[in-house]
């Protein structure tokens, strides 16, 4: 028989006549003459609350402790789920992620998924036609047995790895939009939901500021190429609509320049005034950022008229901007800067879209259609298939809204 893997997020789950309406879902797809593997999340808020008792207990605490704390919460629903299936009279059976197993690494609290064994659930489709319920954002480092959790958005990953380990033919994610639209509706009210997006372009959306998805599920979905839908879990699971399909660029018949609009308010912008310009002195702004496990983003070196000194300009995530100037304060002897400016008051809108690859001026149009609308551009990052500009804040939706109608995405 086909496989499937189904995966609910929070608010899907958040309460049990929602578990019962994700029930119905499942049995739609059983009917259908699916084996099934059903990856759920915690419901809606306990993984913040099951953080927060962590926290209170102590606020220094051993990770692996805090893993086997806030992996009950997908435990907790996994069971809920199986026994609401079983009441509707379908064979169904819980897993958590060491009994798979799910092997990690040992970055508890962000541990990368290492192998998936899907061979026991394999033999339990064949031999016992019973649903997998599967506690999704867990595993386990094999070495040690230790629970560990695959940080924020984990469930998505596991429901992807999931779905390759057994030859699944797709994987959908539930949540609780219909799809990938063009850009965040809420914003553009005539955004449309895309039919298809390629791996590629997922990919840059979801890094760039697009919640659907969490960045590594598409990396793996793009890795062991998982065809994945993403679907909406409050649709009538009688007839749901069919989602937004993330698949390779080869199944995309006819690509538009610019797929999607995204936008990040996580942004901080660093300026490091009349750095010395010499050999190594990156290396010496970075390196001390990177050992912090400090992301940076844009970078921009202004060398001044006189070749002595430059101007270097980078974005960290706002949530760093504090550890990251603390950082550089205390190498300032080895980065020899003159003075340290930063603003938080910044938002980081991109352009994403494989049409790029053959089409000339895309961004100077982008350039253009902001300036005309007052927009000033602090920075400025490129690659094949996207660009992005650092703007302020207050200009946010005015920007979104400006390059959303330049590339022709407003729903007709």
């Amino acid at each position: 028989m086909p496989r499937l893997v189904m995966k609910f997020g929070g608010t899907s789950v958040a309460d049990i006549d929602r578990i019962r309406n994700v029930a119905r879902h499942v049995k739609r797809e059983v009917d259908a003459g699916y084996d099934v593997a059903v990856v759920v999340s915690a419901m809606a808020g306990k993984t913040n609350e099951l953080v927060g008792w962590c926290r209170e207990a102590s606020v220094i605490h051993d990770a692996r402790e805090y893993d086997a704390v806030v992996a009950s919460g997908e435990q907790v629903t996994s069971g809920l789920l199986a026994i609401v299936l079983q009441s509707m009279g379908l064979p169904a059976r819980s897993w958590q992620g060491w009994q798979i197993p799910i092997k990690t690494s040992n970055a508890h609290g962000a541990a990368r998924i290492l192998d998936v064994d899907g061979s026991k659930m394999l033999r339990h489709f064949e031999e016992r036609r019973e649903i997998a319920v599967v506690a999704g954002f867990q595993g386990m480092h094999e070495p040690t047995g230790r629970i560990s959790t695959l940080g924020r958005g984990g469930s998505d990953t596991s429901a992807v790895a999931l779905a390759a380990a057994i030859g699944a033919e797709r994987c959908d994610i539930y949540t609780d939009v219909d799809g990938v639209y063009t850009t965040d509706p809420r914003i553009v009210p005539r955004a449309s939901r895309l039919d298809k997006v390629s791996y590629e372009e997922m990919l840059e959306m979801s890094s760039l500021g697009a919640k659907v998805l969490q960045v590594r599920s598409v990396e793996v979905a793009m890795v062991h190429n998982v065809p994945t839908y993403v679907r909406s879990s409050f649709d009538d699971p009688a007839a749901p609509n069919p989602g937004t399909l993330i698949c390779g660029e080869e199944e995309i018949v006819e690509q538009q320049t610019v797929t999607g609009i995204a936008y990040s308010r996580d942004e901080a912008q660093i300026t490091l005034r009349r750095v010395a310009d010499k050999p190594g002195v990156a290396a010496s702004i970075f390196m001390p950022l990177a050992e912090a496990n400090i992301n940076v983003d844009m970078i921009i070196q202004v060398v001044s008229y006189d070749s002595a000194t430059t101007d270097i300009t980078f974005t960290v995530p706002a949530s760093e901007y504090e550890r990251a100037k603390s950082i550089l304060d205390s190498n300032r002897a080895a980065i020899e800067y003159e003075a340290l400016q930063g603003a938080t008051d910044v938002v980081k809108v991109s352009a994403i879209g494989v049409g790029m690859r053959s089409h000339a001026g895309v961004a100077a149009r982008a350039f253009k259609a902001l300036s005309e609308k007052g927009i000033n551009i602090r920075a400025i990052t490129t690659s094949e298939i996207k660009f992005s500009v650092l703007i302020d804040e207050a200009y946010t939706e005015l920007a979104v809204r400006t390059l959303h109608s330049l590339y022709g995405l407003d729903k007709a």
